[in-house]
């Protein structure tokens, strides 16, 4: 059965899923339920919509259908424009993601079913939110994993490259600070490597990648602006999430976010994915281990290790593993500005320069380099620590940022926020523990990632002796709130442990 009924412009975005609202009364007449959907047709253009209720006839009017921005702009429609309603059954995938809430295992066509209808806004954030509870609480198999992975690159764009290298990398994360990738990718490109880095925005970390490379360029890149930067400079550093590159990625991690959920097989497919999708041949996998990251033992590493291999390899690429200490945080600064401070005093050679970072950073470039073959096997940091001291890495991290559109390159020259605090040392001893998360959660209160100049400034490292009224570390903030909110979250949690 099908009805007419007249648009009502909500102005409001539901930022994914196509959403209509359905009076009580019209809803009766077509059999309709929340969750339910609809085929909605006007003039040549038609869509597919989920039903939500609405019994007020002050929003939505009998005779009347709500519309959420997204289907409003899919059906070019205008407000009290008529438009056709016919109940259609759920979409197949609903079925596929019973089955595996039942505990079972997906086919390749199911998991593709399910991942297609997800980007195409057919499935609601219950139905994705029960996939994802499915597949966190009775696992992925290797083959379901390398299946997954490659439908999210199969229902979004590819970046195609050729070339018998095309290197990337990518840390599993938990590290605050770690940035890295700003020092890897200016090394191995220098080196004539070409290396096309998509990087994250934090979820509930200070700064992603993304976050900190936006202070000294533009991230926000199209996949043809990509492409250009690429061409100029044999690499990038960009935000994936404007590239529409395995999309539904993004969307699972949206409902994945609140419940703090992080299944392997969905962090594993999700990875492997995205280095997929950039046409990716080789690939550095950081794994840190420590008491408050995603690994916690060496034996997990291996084991992780190994089905990373195991995946890249299905997926035609060559995959290394490089277990590094998750303890504490990498480098000194821990929000977008103080962690791009960080990466151009690497590159700079500075003094001033975090020796944690800089040295993790070489490591993992003469790995990349040697995997490239523009290196003898453990010639690769030699290499990049030439490549370092020459400033041909300064210089290509410089035309990097040129090419993406440039914000920023002098490190003392970057707006830190104005408002301090410092944390000095109640006691003399030694540093027997920095907490990762506490840390990361003073720099969250103090306004980072929004705020770019907010964040923490670390002064001391695991093992270090302070004297009583030491600095340990420097809050910064862009107002006087957001520092009283920092001050707080110190005052209730303990962030170093000196004894």
């Amino acid at each position: 059965m099908n009805i007419q009924l007249k648009i009502r412009d909500l102005f409001i975005a539901t930022g994914g899923p196509h959403i209509v609202v359905v009076n009580k009364k019209d809803a009766l007449q077509l059999g309709l339920h929340f969750g339910s959907r609809v085929r909605l047709k006007r003039k040549n253009y038609e869509t597919i919509a989920i039903v939500d209720l609405s019994d007020s006839n002050y929003i939505v009017p009998e005779g009347y259908m709500g519309l959420f921005e997204e289907t409003q702009l899919e059906l070019r429609a205008c407000d009290n424009d008529s438009v056709d309603v016919e109940s259609v059954p759920l979409p197949m995938s609903v079925n596929f993601i019973k089955k595996k809430i039942r505990g079972k295992s997906l086919l390749p066509n199911e998991l593709y079913s399910i991942i297609k209808d997800l980007v195409d806004n057919k499935l609601s954030e219950v139905e994705i939110t029960y996939f994802v509870a499915g597949t966190y609480f009775h696992g992925l198999s290797l083959k379901e994993t390398i299946e997954l992975a490659k439908a999210l690159v199969n229902t979004g764009q590819r970046l195609r490259l050729k070339g018998k290298y095309i290197m990337d990398k990518h840390s599993i994360g938990g590290v605050p600070g770690n940035r890295t990738t700003m020092i890897v990718v200016p090394i191995v490109s220098a080196a004539g490597l070409t290396i096309p880095k998509t990087s994250s925005r934090a979820i509930t970390s200070p700064a992603g990648t993304a976050d900190t490379m936006e202070v000294l360029a533009e991230v926000n890149l199209e996949l043809p602006q990509m492409e250009t930067v690429i061409a100029k400079t044999g690499a990038c550093m960009v935000w994936g999430g404007s590239l529409n590159l395995a999309p539904a990625d993004d969307k699972i991690i949206k409902v994945e976010y609140p419940l703090q959920l992080d299944a392997e097989g969905q962090m594993l497919a999700s990875v492997m994915a995205k280095k997929y999708s950039v046409s990716a041949t080789h690939v550095l996998i950081d794994i840190p281990v420590g008491p408050q990251v995603k690994v916690h033992s060496i034996k997990e590493a291996k084991k992780l290790r190994s089905k990373f291999v195991t995946i890249g390899k299905s997926l035609g690429m060559k995959i290394e593993v490089y277990v590094s200490d998750g303890r504490q945080p990498i480098g000194n600064g821990i929000g977008p500005a103080l962690e791009a401070r960080d990466v151009l005093y690497c590159l700079m050679n500075d003094r001033r320069a975090p020796r944690d970072l800089l040295e993790k950073s070489l490591i993992m470039a003469g790995r990349l380099l040697e995997m490239g073959k523009k290196a003898k096997k453990g010639k690769g940091k030699a290499m990049a620590e030439k490549l370092l001291k020459s400033k041909e890495a300064y210089k290509q991290m410089i035309h990097i940022i040129r090419a993406q559109g440039e914000r920023a390159t002098d490190p003392d020259k970057l707006k830190l926020g104005s408002h301090t605090y410092s944390v000095k040392a109640s006691r003399k001893g030694k540093v027997r523990g920095i907490n990762n998360y506490s840390i990361s959660q003073v720099a969250r209160s103090a306004g980072a990632p929004l705020d770019k100049g907010a964040g923490v400034d670390l002064h001391v490292r695991i093992g270090h002796v302070v004297k009583k009224g030491d600095k340990l570390f420097t809050v910064y903030a862009e107002n006087s709130e957001n520092l009283r909110r920092a001050r707080h979250t110190i005052s209730s949690s303990e962030t170093i442990v000196i004894k």
